[in-house]
């Protein structure tokens, strides 16, 4: 192929990288691919070698290969290296060119970089992308961000590339600035939260009912044909039957018990908090990754603390049934937790995010792909505004039916000494949200008490300080 017709280029050849090129290509478009990295370079030619792809390791000879105007593709690390791709580029740039950050990037970094390369007359997306390195090769769900009219330069790439759920692209415009990095962050937040009540449900299982591998596989993937059908749960089922390579039993056994992550759910957190957005299972999702980091100091404590022996008794199948409807509980509401955080931050950062597109997307090629997201949709088409996903006549019927279950298996892992951070947290999100009164009222007071920081009353407008008695 001659130079010039590569109508995208990409800078990261790690799996990831690779395997979105080769998605690109095949689906008919001509992509060019560079990495410093020889090696990466080279297993890019050899796999794409029947594909119009082309790697190659200077840019030098990577810039000439694109055509105008030039659209290149980073998957990169997060931070430094974005900035040190974009230095490296630029100089080889024009007015109108397309640079599009397709890694997990903090929002406000994807603003900061927005506004530079405007000045240059650069064009700019952040693009979330959910699904890891299979969802890449067979498609991903893609959330863009960025100018409308960026997009629509790399629109028809990114559709025929995405995942595809009855007939409709994981992908879709979202809105303007960081819009598709913001959304791909709080996906990542929902996503600690699945993870941590599905390792709760997962450690009652084995502890409380002390299951066997087994047993826990046949639990995941009978419960991954009913309502928690989802890639998470199907996952899980698999991990229980993977042996270990390096001795007897099961990998899973063999693991340690230290849980790493990346910041993207603490970021979630931590803008939830700055625009005043409650998320408690996910807010605990993340303490729990930070509490398991401290295995030695759990293993010292194990030693003292022994009052509790996690063992159920009573009828196990009535128990699982039970079990599987609090997860399903905890589920919703950690999804509804991350839509009522992009309502918010929509209205904070002027993205004008349509939630039901967000929903839609979502359904298939990303981590947190689940049944669940076709009631999601269809809850937002038919209320756009909607402030909370619980009050959703179906999503509300769902929860209501199944509270019960999550007090009753919450109270019996609290019986059994074993944590449930993200369940506890999940139905205190419910009920502070149903709770009409909430004793916010003595806050008030004590602030007021020890700051002046004053209050409002319930029977008159105004604000107000008292003088408070103290003896």
């Amino acid at each position: 192929m001659e130079n010039s017709q590569y109508k995208l280029g990409m800078v990261g050849l790690g799996v990831m990288g690779r395997n979105l090129v080769l998605n690109f290509a095949d689906h008919g478009f001509p992509i060019a691919g560079f990495d410093k990295d020889k090696t990466k370079v080279d297993a890019l030619n050899i796999e794409g070698s029947e594909k119009k792809v082309k790697g190659v390791n200077t840019l030098e000879e990577f810039i000439p290969l694109l055509s105008k105007p030039r659209v290149i593709m980073m998957l990169v690390p997060a931070g430094a290296p974005v900035d040190s791709v974009i230095n490296d580029v630029l100089p080889y740039l024009e007015p109108g060119d397309l640079i599009i950050d397709g890694g997990n990037s903090h929002f406000t970094d994807t603003n900061k970089r927005f506004l530079e390369l405007k000045q240059k007359k650069i064009n700019f997306l952040g693009i979330g992308i959910s699904g890891g390195e299979q969802g890449a090769r067979l498609g991903p769900s893609m959330m863009p961000g960025g100018p409308a009219e960026a997009y629509e330069i790399v629109r028809p790439l990114f559709e025929a590339a995405s995942a595809k759920v009855k007939g409709e692209n994981c992908v879709v415009y979202l809105g303007p600035g960081s819009a598709g990095h913001y959304v791909k962050m709080v996906h990542n937040g929902i996503e600690y939260g699945l993870m941590q009540l599905i390792s709760e449900t997962y450690d009652i299982l084995k502890r409380g009912l002390n299951l066997s591998n087994n047993e826990l596989h046949d639990i995941f993937e009978s419960w991954n044909k009913v309502e928690l059908q989802s890639f998470l749960i199907e996952i899980t089922s698999e991990v229980f039957t993977q042996h270990d390579d390096k001795g007897d039993g099961m990998l899973v056994d063999k693991i340690l018990d230290k849980a790493k992550q990346k910041g993207t759910g603490k970021w979630t957190s931590q803008d939830a908090m700055d625009i005043q957005v409650p998320l408690n299972t996910i807010d605990a999702a993340v303490a729990m990754r930070d509490m398991s980091a401290y295995k030695t100091e759990r293993e010292n404590a194990a030693k003292i603390f022994d009052e509790v022996d996690p063992k159920f008794s009573g009828n196990k199948n009535e128990f699982i049934s039970a079990l599987r409807s609090a997860l399903y509980f905890s589920m919703i509401t950690t999804y509804a937790q991350g839509m009522a955080m992009l309502l918010a931050a929509s209205k904070e950062y002027e993205y004008n995010l349509n939630l039901k597109d967000v929903a839609q997307i979502w359904r298939g090629g990303c981590i947190i792909r689940a049944a669940l997201l076709e009631d999601i949709s269809k809850a937002f088409e038919a209320k756009p505004d909607l402030v909370n996903l619980l009050i959703d006549p179906k999503i509300s019927s769902e929860i209501k039916k199944r509270a019960g279950d999550a007090r009753f298996i919450i109270k019996s892992a609290i019986d059994m000494g074993i944590p449930v951070a993200g369940m506890s947290a999940s139905l205190a999100y419910y009920d502070s949200y149903r709770s009409e009164w909430l004793p916010a009222n003595l806050v008030q007071a004590q602030r007021d008490f020890f700051g002046a920081h004053t209050y409002e009353r319930v029977d008159e407008k105004g604000v107000y300080h008292t003088h408070w008695n103290l003896k």
